[in-house]
This record gives structure tokens, sequence and C-alpha cells, in this order.
């Protein structure tokens, strides 16, 4: 029950973040609001997307995928040529909170790098910012190695447990969004953000073109 309690806490808290500073940054362009004909001439001139979730091949999570010492810039450059070969032009990419706590700038230039290559291949991600399901205790450093046969072995929640029944760890996971969100609107390449995926949560936040 006091899992459950916290758990709608910081839903409420997400989508009172993510609305606004989104409000925030547009506020900021000093751009005005699009009307409704603006969004659907935008949405018009758009390619059909068509994409899938990704995470390379080496990383068993998304910590694994963005930690500095197994971040692979190299293997994510074959494999998104592979997805340009197949005709794919989004993908859905996890983050995680934890390496922006380590080294905020660090997952910056590795998040920064990770756009260059989508958009060499010319793919627009859509970020995850976090997620609810599998392992609830996410920890930092090397990553358990995966269990044969068993689907979604070595998944983390973003945040885990621990954080999501701690309010004090808000404002921390609040400077991880913010940071996120300022990162994609002054970098060309991503197509859109989500602040959480989990069976009760999706909100959708459009970070730019």
């Amino acid at each position: 029950m006091r899992n459950r309690l916290s758990q709608k806490v910081f839903i409420s808290f997400l989508i009172v973040l993510c609305n606004f500073f989104s409000a925030q940054l547009a506020s900021a362009s000093q751009s005005p609001r699009w009307t409704e004909k603006a969004a659907n001439d935008w949405y018009a001139k758009q390619p059909w997307l068509v994409g899938s979730n990704y995470i390379p091949a080496t990383a068993i999570n998304e910590l694994e995928m963005w930690q500095a010492d197994s971040f692979n810039p190299q293997r994510i450059d074959l494999e998104l040529g592979w997805a340009e070969s197949l005709g794919l032009n989004t993908m859905r990419v996890f983050l995680h909170d934890l390496p922006w706590q380590q080294d905020a700038e660090g997952f910056r230039k590795r998040i920064d790098t990770f756009l260059q290559i989508a958009a060499k291949h010319h793919i627009k991600p859509l970020f995850v910012l976090f997620d609810s399901c599998w392992d609830a205790n996410p920890q930092l450093g090397k990553q358990r190695d995966p269990r044969p046969g068993v689907h979604n072995s070595g998944w983390v929640q973003s945040p885990g447990t621990k954080a999501l029944q701690d309010q004090a760890e808000y404002p921390r996971l609040e400077r991880y969004v913010k940071g996120v969100l300022e990162l994609s609107q002054r970098t060309i390449g991503s197509l859109a953000g989500t602040c959480g995926m989990s069976p009760t949560i999706r909100t959708v936040v459009v970070m730019g073109t």
C-alpha cells in the first residue's frame, strides 16, 4: 500500500514537472504557441515514423548502455546503420537517472554523441526518462550477466524503489529531467521524450526536430 501511494505521489510530481518545465522552455524561446493548423502542417511534412525500441547488443540494460566504461559508440554506429538500411527513421531509447547523478556532464556528452550518430543515419530518437519495469533496485557499476531464456533478465527501473519512496530524492530527479530537456532543446536530432513508461503513466514532451 505504501509503495502504491509513493508511486502515485511520484507520478503526480512527474506530470507537474514535465508540463511546467515544458512551458518554461517554450516561454524562454519566446516563440508563439503554434496554432492547430501550424501543428498539423508540421506533422504533414514529417515522414511516416518507422522504428523500434533500441539498446545495443553489448548492453543488458540502460545503465550498461550509458555508463562511461561501457558506452559503445562504435557498436551504436554499426547497429543504427543497419536500422537505416532497413528504412527505420526513429528509435525509442531509454535513459536512466543514475548516470546523471554520478556524472551529469559526462552523461550529457554521451547523449550528444548518440544524437550525432543517430543524425548521421537519419534517425530521430524518442528518449524515455523513467521506466517502472523489472528490477526495482538499479545499481551503478558492472551489470549482471544475462540469464538465458529469461526475458529482460537484466533490465532495471528508473528510478528504483528507494528513490520512488523517498520524496527527498525528487529534487535530484527534477534536475535530471530538466537537464535532459534542456539538452534536447538545443541539440538537433531528438524527436520527442517520454517522461515515464509504466502501466500507469506515459507523458510525452516534444523536444525538437
